[in-house]
């Protein structure tokens, strides 16, 4: 009952074990990192080939149509087509270009979505690594691939690339402030920067989404910023620059990037449920831990349908608009939250107190922030008015 109980963490140490009765140490580490390695790759693989199919499926109904439905059973082959299209289309490099930027900055990026899958607790005992900072391992990760598309940018000799590159540096640095200052919320609330460690501090239904609504609103939003989808596509934007920042890409490469936004859209889909959803967390979880991996599977699938959402009916906001969102809305909620979260932390209140005024205190912040947002733009319209008459 007690291998049960921690199925995932007893499997593995029973497999380090059997590899240890014939194997030296050394070879026992790199064949588990390996394996460990290889598991996480195809998972992404995978869970992008799912997305995009549910994307367009999703999509396609809110637009009344069918989506794919010709390669294979619901045209779940529709996916794995296109990317053999891709992937036999042919390579160029425009002159000019800088050509080790050029290159790298496709594999940056997977790179980057590829290594954030490492610290993402998919059930109890099942995670790559549980480091003791793994939030800030995902911030930082999460730079890189912002490097990458700059790179993109820079490394093409075009101007439409670089004027994308220029808007990724403003858009996803801007929209990284909030997003950490949420996620700072969750580990001070957990006291911990462990991903494990903040599911576990949510056990007994004691969701960070319910003490703290405000904070996941603002995760979400600078989210889906930070995956420069619709409405915040500005770096690639079809109108204004053509695609932006991957324009001189092509064949494999242009699969790369469209590779790195679904696996980034999952992850931080991923991350959403593990700091504010209670990740694995759920009923009967302790006695079959494989309830735990489907609970996450469908948290997270609820969070991608709001990144779908988002892409499906929101137009596109101007550039002006978007920077407004980011350093007047979402900085100072931001900014009050975790003040909010940082005093009532200290404060020797009992844990069902301490629940309650959080939420009541989220609860009006959050009021507090759209009756300011209406009041704009209610002047912004009125100003309007003002100068056409």
């Amino acid at each position: 009952m007690d291998f049960v109980a921690d199925l995932f963490r007893n499997v593995g140490a029973a497999f380090i074990r059997w590899l240890s009765g014939f194997l030296p140490e050394w070879a026992v580490t790199l064949i588990n990192d390996v394996l460990v390695a290889v598991i996480l790759l195809l998972i992404g693989l995978n869970v992008v080939l799912f997305a995009i199919w549910y994307e367009r499926k999703v999509i396609a109904r809110m637009q009344d149509r069918l989506g794919p439905n010709r390669a294979g059973p619901a045209g779940l082959l529709q996916t794995p087509a296109d990317a053999m299209k891709l992937l036999i289309k042919e390579d160029i490099t425009p002159a000019g270009a800088d050509w080790w930027t050029y290159n790298l900055a496709p594999v940056l990026s997977v790179f980057a979505a590829v290594m954030l899958l490492a610290v993402i607790p998919f059930g109890a005992g099942l995670i790559g690594e549980d480091l003791n900072v793994g939030v800030l391992y995902v911030v930082a990760l999460g730079s890189v691939g912002s490097m990458a598309i700059l790179m993109a940018g820079w490394g093409s000799n075009n101007k439409y690339a670089l004027l994308g590159g220029f808007r990724v540096v403003a858009q996803l640095l801007s929209y990284e402030i909030p997003m950490v200052l949420a996620m700072l919320s969750a580990v001070l609330l957990a006291g911990t920067l462990s991903m494990q460690g903040i599911v576990q501090a949510q056990s007994g239904g004691r969701w960070f989404i319910f003490l703290m609504p405000t904070a996941f609103l603002i995760y979400l939003i600078s989210a889906v910023a930070e995956t420069g989808r619709s409405p915040f596509d500005l770096i690639e934007a079809e109108s204004e620059l053509v695609a932006g920042f991957h324009i001189e890409y092509s064949g494999m490469k242009f699969a790369w990037f469209f590779l790195a936004e679904f696996m980034n859209t999952f992850t931080l889909s991923a991350i959403a449920t593990t700091l504010f959803l209670g990740g694995w967390q759920g009923p009967f979880v302790g006695n079959v831990p494989v309830l735990g991996v489907a609970y996450f599977v469908v948290k997270v699938l609820v969070v991608y349908t709001l990144f779908t959402w988002f892409r499906g009916t929101f137009p596109r906001v101007r550039i002006d608009q978007l920077m407004a969102l980011a350093w007047k809305v979402l900085v100072p909620g931001a900014l009050a939250n975790l003040l909010l979260v940082a005093l009532l932390v200290k404060l020797p209140l009992p844990l069902p107190v301490q629940s309650l005024v959080l939420f009541g205190a989220n609860l009006a912040l959050l009021l507090i922030g759209l009756g300011l947002i209406g009041r704009g733009l209610r002047l912004s319209v009125e100003r309007r008015r003002m100068a056409a008459t």
